[in-house]
């Protein structure tokens, strides 16, 4: 695997709703539930309420070891939620929403429910539905802090981030189902960090790279304080497919061209924040609602995740100094993963991260919390976070909403 392939990061994002319902609504729908929920769901359902601290370790070890068949377990989950409140119960319809729409759905807790007060929490690892701004004692704390990025408040009104999405492609076997809300959840978020988004749809191969040499003379570089660059497409070793099919290649090395410090003169020494998704394909599981890169079917959920990868990976570029953050998901020969109706899976973990802690953590924290919530204490096979090379110089904080303030 070459650098450069090395240097590919990987980052959807997925606005989380959480659909509040009572524990009388909840009990109505026991039997079916029961009946219904899979082994896979379960186990994720139960790693929500714990990380919620709906259940403490003791219960959720009672419910795992206790209980031999998936219907035991499944009655076991479904009345400690029932038991501890109206809150619990609507937290568990929320995750059972995101973990298997099909039978949120089905069990008649999709319709007819309002929403919930914004910044919700969900435990100490996340799950804000809104981003919580940070506080100017905070940012003023941090201000002469010479192991921090300075940021000022004119710093955060002039940030800029590129937001480039293929969903449709010539070949239409390519179209990346539940791409547009990929692209809508990374607006949002983007927007809510306190970036202006210049935000492209559909490019080819050489739309991207004049895109990206368009936004290396924007007017308000000279004053942010980082970028972000966002890419979501195919893509293949060191490159990213445009939607003219499999030979239209753009090359990530021409990132680095375009933001260095030579081209880009007004970026030196800002961080610059890369993320790219680049995944080869579709495919479909669990009645066509999970798509990844490769076309056969899968089964379990623990399958389709075995061969995920992840990394963070932060380089600081003497040569082209720039500072890199790269969140990998699909390097080489792995694929990636997202729902059709509401993204991709890591995204739904990156915006609770993002959403609740954003305020207080800096970026190399934010991201390991975000890998941290793909542990699995049972030995499932799921998507496994490694963080590969780390060379920041100093912290940087976000400030969420310090330019208001």
């Amino acid at each position: 695997m070459s650098t450069q392939l090395n240097d590919i990061g990987c980052i959807l994002t997925f606005n989380l709703t959480r659909a509040p319902s009572s524990k009388a609504d909840l009990a109505k729908v026991r039997s079916k539930f029961v009946d219904k929920v899979s082994k896979a769901t379960l186990i994720q359902l139960l790693d929500d309420i714990l990380e919620d601290c709906i259940v403490n370790d003791g219960e959720k070890d009672s419910i795992l070891e206790e209980h031999n068949c998936r219907a035991d377990k499944a009655r076991s989950l479904f009345d400690i939620v029932k038991k501890k409140g109206d809150s619990a119960s609507r937290k568990l319809i929320a995750h059972l929403q995101i973990r298997d729409p099909t039978l949120h759905s089905e069990l008649g807790l999709s319709c007819g429910q309002p929403a919930p007060p914004a910044a919700e929490l969900r435990g100490d690892q996340g799950g804000s539905t809104t981003l919580i701004p940070t506080t100017e004692d905070f940012w003023r704390a941090k201000r002469n802090d010479k192991n921090i990025y300075t940021v000022t408040k004119n710093n955060i009104r002039n940030r800029v981030a590129l937001l480039i999405t293929n969903i449709k492609f010539t070949d239409k076997s390519l179209n990346r189902e539940g791409a547009e809300r990929d692209e809508e959840n990374m607006e949002n978020l983007l927007t809510d960090l306190g970036y202006e988004v210049v935000k492209h749809t559909n490019l080819t191969a050489k739309a991207i790279d004049g895109a990206l040499l368009t936004f290396s003379t924007h007017p308000k570089l000279k004053d942010t304080d980082s970028v972000l660059v966002v890419i979501m497409s195919h893509g293949k070793l060191g490159t990213i497919l445009g939607v003219d099919g499999k030979d239209d290649k753009f090359h990530i090395d021409n990132i680095y061209k375009h933001l260095g410090s030579e081209k880009c003169p007004a970026l030196l020494d800002k961080p610059k924040i890369i993320i790219i998704q680049a995944c080869r394909g579709v495919v479909l599981l669990n009645e066509r609602l999970v798509c990844c890169d490769k076309v056969r079917i899968f089964s379990p959920l623990t399958d389709i995740l075995s061969d995920l990868v992840l990394k963070l990976i932060v380089i600081h570029s003497s040569y082209l100094n720039v500072l890199n953050v790269f969140f990998v998901v699909c390097p080489a020969d792995t694929v990636s993963y997202r729902h059709k109706g509401s993204g991709s899976f890591l995204i739904q973990y990156i915006v609770d991260i993002f959403n609740s802690v954003a305020r207080e953590d800096d970026i190399e924290e934010l991201f390991r919390k975000v890998m941290q919530r793909f542990e699995s204490p049972l030995g499932e096979k799921r998507q496994m976070p490694v963080k590969d090379r780390c060379s920041l110089t100093k912290r940087f904080y976000f400030y969420p909403g310090l330019s208001t303030i």
